[in-house]
């Protein structure tokens, strides 16, 4: 891939596939509260599923010409059960996601969501039989309790709501899993191409269920112009995130790279200020420098594995 090449030559230094999937997750975690920022904007003019099936189906709209002009790295079977599964899973926490975004300031709705990476620890060595380390699930730990610290308001302010980025949090790592054993036969830009079509399916007939039942604004108001155009950015920040996270885990382990999905805070945090007014109190900024904290010691760690003993055999390989 050009993404793994270019990483690899960074400097003149060669680098591992655990530190090349490592960097890859990064740019990701920055790269998604963008798209964020923009379905937030949007929440103010549509109903918050629509705005999830419009991001869905211009996020297809970047990857089907991505994925015509480099179809030879399309490898394996693009519409499959695993896939359709993963799509139906990106429904339920963008759905739920965009929903929570409705009500309550970024920034806490992704503080809540950051019980995922515990969520997908757990999950990783249940189902893909990943051990992590004493270390490195301490590391999650202390994440976790940085997230606890950002969102200590949020469970009292915004109540039933705070439901919406939990039930989010689930069904990502979930689908982290599926995407792992999905890319095992099939390269990341199959997968995201298949499952960003999944979800649009299913978006489509979602909002057409709910425009029949109970109607609302399912589309931009007439005159808008500048919604169509956020709509687009969403589209084009979602597909260059998800292709960048499915090829982070098709060379990493999910264990290693769960921690650093904390850094969406610091994009969250910094967008939620600019755009909304949101400004972080001392509590939130402590919160984010034990989140960082913790993601930077377990890319030192990572860094310490490769160099000192050989990368184990990968989960069903």
């Amino acid at each position: 891939m050009i993404q793994n090449y270019a990483l690899r030559k960074i400097g003149s230094l060669p680098m591992s596939d655990a530190t090349v999937g490592t960097l890859l997750m990064i740019v990701a975690m920055l790269l998604l509260p963008v798209g964020d920022t923009f379905a937030k904007l949007l929440t103010g003019t549509m109903h918050p599923v629509a705005v999830a099936m419009w991001r869905i189906l211009a996020q297809a709209v970047f990857l089907i010409p991505v994925a015509f002009l480099l179809r030879k790295r399309l490898r394996g079977a693009m519409f499959s059960p695993i896939v359709a599964l993963s799509g139906g899973l990106l429904v339920i926490s963008l759905s739920s996601l965009i929903a929570s975004f409705s009500v309550m300031p970024i920034a806490t709705a992704i503080a809540i969501f950051f019980v995922e990476p515990l969520i997908l620890t757990v999950l990783a060595g249940l189902l893909l039989r990943e051990r992590a380390g004493p270390r490195r699930l301490i590391a999650v730990g202390v994440g976790l309790m940085g997230a606890l610290i950002v969102i200590r308001p949020g469970l009292s302010t915004f109540g039933w709501a705070t439901a919406l980025p939990l039930l989010s949090a689930f069904a990502y790592a979930l689908n982290m899993i599926v995407l792992k054993r999905a890319s095992v036969t099939r390269s990341a830009l199959t997968v995201q191409c298949g499952a960003t079509i999944y979800a649009a399916i299913g978006m489509l007939v979602l909002v057409g269920g709910l425009s029949m039942q109970a109607g609302g604004n399912m589309v931009p108001p007439a005159g808008q112009l500048w919604a169509w155009v956020l709509i687009l950015c969403a589209g084009a920040v979602a597909a260059t995130s998800f292709v960048l996270i499915a090829e982070a885990y098709r060379t990493a382990d999910a264990t290693a790279l769960a921690p650093f999905q904390y850094l969406e805070i610091v994009t969250a945090t910094t967008l939620g200020f600019f755009v909304f007014g949101d400004f972080p109190d001392m509590f939130t900024w402590l919160g984010i420098a034990i989140i960082l904290g913790s993601g930077i010691y377990i890319f030192h760690r990572e860094g310490q594995a490769d160099t000192s003993a050989p990368r184990r055999k990968r989960v069903a390989r």
